[in-house]
């Protein structure tokens, strides 16, 4: 009879065990990115006040933020083809390479690049909105640099073309879908970002968004490094320097790992975006917000094995004027003499990103080398 007594208290002692096994784990290996805001694209597109807190939140405190549940996007179908393109032959990839790396191409901002240098290895194909060249304004005259970087800005895609018309055909559509469906994200963000701050005009500054670039990135196994790959903060090997993007970023990682994050002084690891995005922002969208919302300082460690992503950058639109916050204060781009996001890229970005842009005959005149 007493041992009947007892039972509820051993039940309930046994219930209590579980529940301590399941949770403390949980409690005690805690990680500090646990509390990065997942936002879902249906309470992104509801532009509701406590979903601008939670975002808004995240990216004060981290600098970034999950994006989840977003409908027609598989980021398997992705990353199947994207694969698929980098296993390409290097002579198929080719025929829709920049400039740079063959002559007889046309395209100089959009299309596949081999980045081999010091500092970074990586293979890339990148993609914009425009599937048609816009002709160029030259009032009668030469064109100068900045009618010249505003039409690299809105240079058309330059899609491949191989001996299997379906794969072209597919490669095609799940990418120009990808890339309106990141396209339609970041305006819902932008716009969430100008009503927590209380500027809704915000937006303004991305009507046409010309320079924005949708990127396929595969980083092959490097193997052999120099002391340029090692981080400066605790010599690890990186894929990926450790930087701040210039605008506004959302990435795509799937299932790879290698992605940290600087918090705290210390870099961490960054889960992975699974079948979702990670947003993040650039320095110079942080000083037009009055650095109210982070830029995080992040880099890629090598992992000994290929790994794949796609950064979309979301940028203003080439006319937009960055020389000033929203509050009016003058921002770095405007200290240094820029009016304008195109004027900006031409003279400061291009230069140091693009590598080798300058270098094609005839584009530049005044900026190539000997």
């Amino acid at each position: 009879m007493a041992f009947l007594q007892r039972i509820p208290m051993i039940i309930a002692a046994s219930a209590l065990a579980l529940l301590l096994a399941i949770f403390l784990p949980k409690y005690f290996n805690r990680h500090e990115f646990d509390d990065v805001a997942t936002i879902s694209y249906d309470n992104l597109l509801q532009e509701h006040y406590i979903m601008d807190d939670m975002l808004l939140k995240s990216m004060t405190e981290f600098g970034f933020f999950y994006l989840q549940g977003v409908p027609n996007y598989n980021a398997s179908d992705e990353l199947r083809l994207l694969q698929r393109f980098f296993d390409l032959p290097e002579a198929t990839k080719m025929k829709v390479a920049l400039k740079k790396f063959n002559p007889i191409n046309d395209n100089v901002y959009r299309g596949y690049e081999l980045r081999d240098i010091e500092t970074q290895y990586k293979e890339m194909f990148n993609l914009g909105r425009f599937e048609e060249d816009s002709p160029p304004q030259t009032n009668g005259g030469e064109l100068g640099e900045i009618e010249r970087g505003k039409l690299i800005s809105t240079e058309r895609n330059y899609w491949p073309s191989t001996d299997d018309p379906n794969f072209d055909a597919e490669f095609r559509r799940v990418f120009q879908s990808g890339l309106k469906i990141r396209w339609s994200i970041a305006r819902s963000i932008v716009k969430s970002f100008g009503r927590s701050l209380g500027h809704p005009e915000l937006i303004d500054q991305f009507e046409h968004a010309e320079f924005s670039t949708m990127g396929l990135r595969k980083y092959p196994v490097r193997t052999n490094s120099s002391d340029d790959m090692k981080s400066p903060t605790d010599g690890k090997i990186l894929t990926e320097l450790e930087h701040i993007d210039g605008t506004f970023t959302i990435l795509s990682t799937f299932s790879n790992a290698g992605l940290q994050a600087l918090y705290k002084d210390k870099f961490l690891d960054v889960p992975p975006s699974e079948n979702g995005f990670l947003v993040n922002i650039g320095s110079s969208l942080s000083e037009i917000t009055d650095n109210r919302i982070k830029a995080v300082r992040h880099r890629v460690i090598n992992l000994g094995k290929p790994r794949y992503s796609i950064p979309f950058f979301f940028n203003p639109s080439f006319d937009a004027d960055i020389s000033r916050s929203i509050s009016g204060h003058v921002t770095t781009a405007g200290k240094a003499g820029y009016s304008t996001f195109g004027g900006w890229m031409v003279d400061h970005f291009l230069p140091s990103v693009e590598l080798g842009l300058y270098t094609v005959p005839g584009l530049w005149p005044s900026k190539e080398t000997d």
